[in-house]
């Protein structure tokens, strides 16, 4: 099947998942039902985004990765584990969020094809590494949006309460509690990131380690979510204080990799350095 229409379904599928999502929580349904076949439904998009991805950027020998797939391959291991989270919490609210922005992603490689590369033979080093990377931006994108949909269901309750589809969501404390040990698995990953980018980065990129400006940002935002969980456990950090030091490594991340690759891809139209 073309490549493109792979994509295009993938996205229909996301995006009539989030439709459905928030038609189960309207306010006329008082007991929204459906958790189970949902979950169901949701390994059809998850599988077809998974087979894109591996054809066009895992297990081709000439590797394309830009700045389009590697959001893309974000938005899918963040879906996948709320996919799993889904066995023993209610996150509606934050699937909700996370399907638009999935179905985006997978069409994304689309428009910015970014570039190719033949992978030597450091190339199981080299997928490992990108790999690992990846995940610890599904971690942090999973944590900034469970942040923000905390944040806003902290607003509804000083509102008057909660209803429809903020309604069927875990106590905050429990939120908070997963959401710290998100950042803490993604704080994990990224170590290793960094580790195997200055042990092995001769081997995996033909050159020896540099600071440049995507290892700048990459330290950086290690820093910010290592003196996240020191303040969470010296100081006990939650609430609006969490969120801004949350956003604010999330940000320097974002501009490590996928930053740094949209601005040599898209405005300057060439291969990153």
């Amino acid at each position: 099947m073309n490549l493109i229409l792979i994509e295009a379904l993938t996205a229909a599928a996301y995006l009539g998942l989030t439709v459905l999502v928030w038609r189960m929580h309207a306010p006329e349904r008082l007991r929204p039902r459906g958790a189970g076949w949902m979950r169901t439904a949701l390994l059809v998009p998850l599988s077809l985004h998974g087979s894109v991805l591996i054809e066009t950027s895992i297990a081709a020998q000439t590797m394309t990765f830009g700045f389009a797939q590697a959001l893309s391959l974000t938005l899918w291991l963040a879906v996948l584990i709320y996919w799993v989270e889904s066995f023993y919490l209610r996150l509606d609210g934050m699937l909700a969020l996370a399907l638009p922005l999935a179905a985006l992603s997978v069409m994304l490689p689309a428009a910015f094809p970014g570039f190719e590369f033949t992978l030597a033979h450091s190339a199981i080093a080299l997928r490992l590494h990108l790999l690992s990377a990846i995940a610890a931006y599904s971690l942090f994108t999973i944590a900034a949006l469970q942040a923000l949909f905390m944040a806003l269901l902290e607003r509804r309750l000083h509102q008057g309460g909660l209803r429809g589809i903020f309604a069927q969501v875990p106590p905050l404390l429990t939120l908070e509690r997963v959401l710290f040990q998100t950042v803490g698995a993604g704080l994990a990953l990224l170590t290793l990131v960094v580790i195997s980018g200055f042990v092995f980065s001769e081997d995996m990129f033909g050159r020896a380690f540099r600071i440049d400006h995507k290892t700048l940002f990459a330290i950086l935002s290690w820093c910010i979510f290592a003196a996240l969980l020191i303040g969470r456990w010296r100081r006990g950090w939650r609430g609006r204080k969490a969120l801004r030091w949350l956003l604010a490594g999330f940000a320097c991340l974002l501009l490590a990799y996928v930053g740094s690759r949209f601005v040599f891809e898209v405005i300057l139209d060439r291969a990153p350095i």
